[in-house]
């Protein structure tokens, strides 16, 4: 939320500048994120003066172009070479001096000492559109006789000059959405010190003109409309707006669009209730009628897209049907227009409920759904539309042509709060004034109506739908009164702490501190993700999928399930700003609906995993080095690292193809029956739904079941061996379908004593070997650690295990 310095000043007396004005909002609870400078005139007219032509000749080298002599005040006139047309002696013209930037559409230029066509030139005599004044380039711009010589251009033109803070307003506080509702939390801390407090437009002088354009209005849905106002203005005139508002509006990030619109805009952003204006002859029947409308209907928007809407959408309604989408966005056969001449203008308060489902429905975040979905002031909506029709009236002309039309069944009452003084102190940690709370909450218009020696009683106004229990008033207090003036206490008490074994926050670090040393970077990605990612896809089960109740957008409207789409988006950015060599990893969460069968009964499972991502080179090319390219057995390795850092033994994992249809291959880790790794090239299909066109690999590590492994290992030592490795080869002629796997397990099942490490060092295939065969060469690594083997034994192991693959697998020993 972007909140202007000088509209601020309006309604309260500041006497701080702006940066420290900064540091008590962000005290009292309206943390400033950023601050900007902005200028009414793009550049601020910095470098350009008043100046008057004395002299004006033609270029001796140039049909088009003239010599001028310039007075800017300085007493030396300046000699100017100037190309428009209309130039004459006399004239009094805005001159950009040496060393000025000038912004014009898409060009730039600065303003140097310079010969043209031989003639000195010591600056540029401005038309409107090189000042960005206006759109003109005829000629130069000709002031006013009025106008003094060395004036700088930016007083005579008025240049505003303002400091734009942005705020990070919490949901839970949209009283202070508005530039009055700021002022008043300001002026409830400036209150503590001197007698202080924000001040609204005067609109006493309202009164209606004549009652020639009444348009009665009828509420048929009060539970989603509790309150409705209008008024009617006629004969008015729809124009641009003055430049104090277009100033307003621009400092805060809005296009002006005309004076009507900008009004209902302009009151949306000084007291946070959204108004809306409807074109009054267009309003068929001459009746509003607030009410829902069927199941699909058709309704076009003011952004021209036609929508379907849905029975529970509040609609703002004629004889014909609907005009406007209740509190959410305007429709486009019913605004005002430049031909508008009489208007209905609307101030509500609806349900934020409905206000919330319906922007959620339609994905539309428009600044009126914005408010009233978490809460505007049923209250204000009279004093604000009394405030615009006042302000159209003065801008835009015409009469106010009804008296206020006002639905307003059932009244929504103020909330009654017991507070404690003693649970005040405790809560604050400190013993406040009884004297200065009370004034602390009748300036944040929280009135206390009762009070006896153990507490008050306050009634808490229905702007304020975040205060409702006594820990909420006191947080009022507390804000305002300042954390920072509650003292830190001398004596501190501290508890132990029990930490889980293992202690997996400090794995989490060790093997992020692992990857990111072997070149790993770590990526964070949005849980909330795309449910249609997981429909009909068979790698998901669809009916696990966690959907949101109330989702922010269509892009955000389920949890995820795996960490794969966000890493793919991550290497989609990158890749496609040429940064192509790329290693990420990430821990995250994934959730499931569990018992997705039973109705009406909600409970999920989450799931830790760690994803790496994979992709590019491997080796980066050099003078002396060829670029090498990451493969499947680059991540392969990069998983066994992972696995063996946290004590779990590669050699007794068991591998199968892996199904998932993501991969165009892939592989599986299994301990025992389950799935610790999932990895492999992520097929085509899928790199192509992401504008992929390099290979990406990805592995997939079930954290949670890999820590699990942990809690039943014990840590131990044993000595290093005192007695000599000795390594044999085999080379086996198998049957291409037999896996390394099985090799590697019958050996250990056939030699449990000395056998240390199988391992697979050359694989070959050929014609030659005869149809569907292989060649594996095998190395088997021995140890004894209670003597040194001899050849004898080494043999007799060696003939063992090759006997047995004869047997098993009809291996043939080459």
């Amino acid at each position: 939320m972007k909140i202007s310095y000088n509209w601020l000043k309006q309604y309260i007396d500041i006497d701080k500048d702006p940066l420290t004005l900064s540091e008590i909002l962000t005290n009292i609870g309206l943390e400033v994120e950023g601050m900007e400078e902005w200028v009414s005139v793009e550049g601020g007219l910095e470098g350009i003066v008043i100046g008057q032509v004395l002299e004006c000749s033609q270029h001796p080298n140039a049909d088009k172009l003239s010599l001028t002599k310039v007075d800017i005040g300085t007493g030396i006139p300046l000699s100017i070479v100037c190309g428009a047309p209309n130039v004459a002696a006399g004239q009094k013209v805005a001159v950009a001096t040496i060393g000025t930037k000038l912004s014009f559409g898409d060009n730039e230029l600065i303003i140097k000492k310079s010969k043209i066509r031989g003639e000195l030139s010591e600056g540029m005599i401005c038309a409107e559109d090189e000042m960005g004044i206006g759109s003109s380039h005829d000629g130069i711009m000709v002031l006013g006789e009025a106008a003094q010589i060395g004036t700088p251009a930016s007083e005579y033109f008025t240049v505003e000059k303002d400091t734009v803070f942005e705020i990070g307003l919490t949901p839970n506080r949209i009283d202070g959405g508005s530039h009055y509702g700021v002022a008043r939390d300001l002026a409830a801390y400036f209150n503590q010190e001197n007698k202080c407090s924000a001040i609204k437009p005067d609109i006493s002088g309202f009164k209606p003109d004549n009652n020639s354009l009444h348009i009665p209005v009828s509420v048929e849905n009060t539970r989603d409309c509790p309150r409705y106002t209008g008024i009617t203005i006629s004969n008015l005139k729809v124009d641009t707006s003055p430049q104090w508002l277009q100033n307003r509006l621009r400092a805060i990030g809005l296009s002006p669009i005309n004076n009507v619109v900008d009004i209902t805009n302009y009151v949306l952003h000084e007291m946070g209730q959204p108004l809306h204006a409807f074109d009054a002859d267009r309003i068929k029947g001459g009746r509003v009628i607030v009410k829902n409308l069927a199941e699909k209907t058709k309704f076009t928007t003011l952004d021209e897209v036609e929508r379907e809407l849905s029975a529970n959408d509040l609609m703002i309604c004629d004889a014909d049907g609907g005009m406007c989408i209740g509190g959410v966005f305007g429709g486009i056969s019913s605004g005002v227009s430049w031909t508008t001449k009489n208007i209905f203008l609307e101030s509500a308060y609806f349900n934020p409920v409905s206000i919330r489902k319906t922007a959620r429905r339609h994905d539309l975040n428009t600044d009126a759904s914005f408010r009233f979905e978490r809460g505007a002031d049923p209250n204000i909506t009279t004093w604000s539309l009394v405030r615009a029709a006042l302000m159209i009236k003065e801008i835009a002309g015409g009469e106010i042509s009804s008296d206020i039309v006002d639905e307003y069944p059932f009244k929504i009452e103020n909330q009654l709060v017991n507070v404690s003084y003693a649970n005040i102190t405790r809560l604050t940690g400190k013993e406040i004034d009884k004297a200065q709370i009370k004034s602390i909450l009748e300036s944040l218009d929280i009135k206390v109506t009762k009070e006896d020696k153990s507490g008050i009683i306050v009634e808490v106004p229905a702007y304020r739908v975040d205060v409702n229990r006594e820990a909420d008033v006191i947080e009022e207090i507390l804000r305002i009164y300042g954390y920072n003036n509650i003292e830190v206490t001398e004596h501190v008490n501290s508890t132990l702490s029990y930490t889980e074994k293992p202690d997996r926050e400090r794995l989490i670090n060790t093997i992020s501190d692992m990857l990111s040393g072997f070149g790993f970077m770590e990526i964070m990605s949005n849980s909330l993700t795309r449910a249609d990612l997981y429909t009909n896809n068979p790698d998901f089960n669809e009916k696990e999928l966690v959907l949101l109740a109330n989702p922010l957008s269509s892009d955000l409207n389920a949890m995820r399930q795996t960490l794969l789409y966000g890493g793919l988006s991550a290497l989609e950015r990158n890749i496609n700003r040429q940064n192509n060599n790329l290693r990420f990893y990430e821990f995250g969460t994934c959730y499931f609906l569990k018992d997705p069968l039973k109705k009406d009964v909600f409970s999920y499972s989450e799931k830790l995993s760690l994803d790496l991502f994979v992709s590019g080179d491997q080796v980066r090319e050099s003078w002396n080095t060829k670029a090498s390219p990451s493969d499947f057995f680059f991540l392969k390795a990069s998983v066994d690292m992972v696995l063996e850092k946290l004590g779990i033994n590669i050699d007794l994992l068991a591998e199968e193809e892996c199904g998932l249809a993501y991969f165009s291959e892939g592989l599986n880790y299994l301990l025992g029956k389950r799935i610790i790794s999932s990895f492999g090239r992520i097929s085509r299909k899928l790199l192509k739904q992401f504008d992929l066109k390099q290979d990406i690999f990805y592995a997939s590590i079930d954290w949670d079941f890999a820590v699990e492994q942990l809690k039943s290992k014990k840590q131990g030592f044993t000595e290093l061996p005192k007695f000599p490795s000795v390594r044999r080869d085999l080379a086996l002629l198998l049957d291409s379908g037999i896996k390394f796997n099985s090799l590697r397990d019958l050996a250990f099942k056939t030699e449990k004593d000395i056998l240390r490490k199988v391992a697979l060092f050359d694989v070959y295939e050929d014609e030659s070997l005869g149809e569907n065969k292989k060649s594996y060469a095998l190395s088997f690594i021995l140890r004894d650690d209670k003597r040194t083997l001899t050849d004898k034994m080494i043999d007799r192991v060696m003939s063992r295990l090759a006997k047995e693959y004869e047997k098993e697998f009809g291996a043939i020993v080459r």
